[in-house]
């Protein structure tokens, strides 16, 4: 198995480089757990589910905190058929999935995401869930979104996408257990997802 994102965060002020840099420090707790490649385009996280999401979250809210409005852009990929199994992807929700039923992945999702820490960071985020290689890929995602509807998480439904919103411990758990819950648990799944926070659209 392969997990991976590529994500670029884009500050929307002058002093967008020190906010990038404030963001990218929250991810040195998580370095020695995860494959961190930052070029002039993004940044790359490769390893385990648990972290990753972890780094994701934290980068965002710590970029969040700060009163420019910030917005990420983040490609997630699981079991791609053109990388190489990476050792350090391991995910026992990804095993224990195997067996379970979409009912009791929806279940265990929503509890997850209720267990969610909060961190006082309020965000907006918009993604679409990719079912790659798979007929039925539609009751995949019609289960992910039933899941999303329940979780106390959910916005509203888009063309090719769900809106949510909410703290961001709470936001990025239900993205997490989208991506790792629905869809085959050793299949191709992908999500492409944009989070926005202190848009001055909402005030």
């Amino acid at each position: 198995m392969f997990i991976g994102a590529q994500v670029s965060l884009y500050p929307m002020t002058s002093d967008f480089e020190q906010v990038i840099l404030s963001g990218l420090k929250a991810l040195d707790p998580y370095r020695d757990r995860l494959r961190i490649e930052t070029d002039d385009m993004s940044t790359l996280f490769v390893g385990a589910s648990a972290p990753l999401f972890d780094a994701l979250r934290d980068l965002f809210a710590r970029a969040a905190q700060q009163p420019p409005h910030v917005t990420m852009h983040v490609t997630l990929s699981r079991g791609c058929p053109g990388e190489p199994d990476d050792p350090s992807c391991r995910c026992e929700t990804l095993s224990q999935a195997q067996d379970q039923t979409l009912a009791e992945r929806q279940t265990l999702a929503t509890e997850a995401v209720q267990a969610a820490p909060v961190l006082g960071v309020e965000i907006d985020v918009q993604f679409s869930l990719y079912v790659l290689g798979r007929d039925r890929h539609m009751d995949e995602i019609y289960g992910c979104i039933d899941f999303l509807k329940a979780s106390g998480t959910f916005l509203r439904s888009k063309n090719f996408c769900t809106r949510l919103r909410g703290d961001a411990g709470a936001v990025f758990e239900a993205v997490r257990q989208a991506f790792l819950r629905f869809g085959p648990a050793e299949g191709h799944v992908t999500i492409d997802l944009t989070a926005s926070a202190n848009s001055p659209t909402l005030r």
